[in-house]
């Protein structure tokens, strides 16, 4: 693949299950198509979650331009509109200069934003965000379902309600505005003026599988344990609400032993990948690594 074979401004998106490899592979072809990246990795957004996230390093940050990576602070406001409209203009910029611009990551909802465009939601008050993500922690998925079965049977009868990041999102809206979050959702798709290529990275089952198993083991080596206990007296913030930080609150909450958090951790992040596999299959053609 060569820049030059791009007749018109290009977004080439790069993505797959969490652990495949994309970081390492996309900074190789970044520096091949002399091209920056995007990070479409939602809590790489965040400085204060290096380790838990696989944050790239300083020697990687350093070996090809990058956006979107540590912009923001746990305690910060962002969703998923706001990305597409910063990536956007920043693509708008980025274009001038380059022919091809790379997006990698595995937040699929971010990448389609990007894509696909998404419809303007209102800002949610801290406060309402605080209440119903401490509505989940404590009384679980079905007090979220309780809810949204009065305010927006609409989407509960057009969503998969077993996704408590879906459901949290759409109960916020619903407390915020007084109106079904369903009403917001046209999925109209909108057009871009650049072309978009896309691509999901993929390994044997067994090989990725054991990639995250030994990621997991090397991030609790290099002190995931310190960073989630210095992150404990913010759990309840949405940034944290995350895969190997809510296992390692549970073990500081005395819920588990830490070596049952660490496998939580591992089955947790390959049962994730599974669902990533299965969303990206859909659209994106695939790239085999051994």
């Amino acid at each position: 693949m060569n820049s030059a074979n791009f007749s018109r401004p290009t977004l080439l998106v790069i993505t797959g299950p969490t652990g495949v490899g994309k970081t390492a592979y996309t900074i190789e072809l970044a520096q091949r198509l002399n091209a920056p990246i995007i990070s479409a990795d939602s809590r790489q957004f965040y400085r204060e979650m290096r380790i838990g996230t696989a944050y790239p390093t300083d020697e990687e940050l350093a070996a090809a331009r990058h956006y979107f990576v540590g912009m923001l602070s746990i305690h910060d406001y962002y969703n998923v509109y706001l990305y597409e409209q910063d990536v956007l203009k920043l693509l708008g910029e980025l274009f001038k200069e380059y022919p091809v611009v790379i997006m990698t990551g595995g937040s699929p909802q971010y990448i389609a934003a990007v894509c696909n465009g998404i419809d303007e939601l209102p800002d949610v008050d801290f406060k309402l965000r605080k209440y119903v993500n401490r509505l989940f922690l404590n009384n679980g998925i079905e007090a979220l379902r309780a809810q949204l079965e009065t305010l927006d049977p609409v989407f509960m009868a057009t969503n998969d309600t077993n996704n408590h990041k879906r459901m949290i999102r759409a109960l916020e809206i619903c407390l915020q505005t007084g109106k079904p979050y369903s009403g917001f959702m046209h999925n109209v798709k909108k057009e871009r003026d650049f072309n978009i290529e896309k691509f999901y990275l993929n390994r044997p089952r067994e090989v990725l599988f054991e990639r995250i198993n030994k990621r997991v083991d090397k991030m609790m080596d290099d002190g995931l344990l310190d960073e989630a206990r210095g992150l404990y007296p913010h759990r309840e913030l949405n940034a944290l609400n995350t895969v190997g930080y809510r296992e390692l609150f549970d073990y500081l909450d005395g819920k588990c032993t830490l070596g049952e958090a660490v496998e939580d951790i591992k089955t947790h992040t390959r049962r994730y990948a599974k669902k990533q596999l299965t969303w990206f299959r859909k659209d994106y053609t695939e790239t085999l690594l051994p």
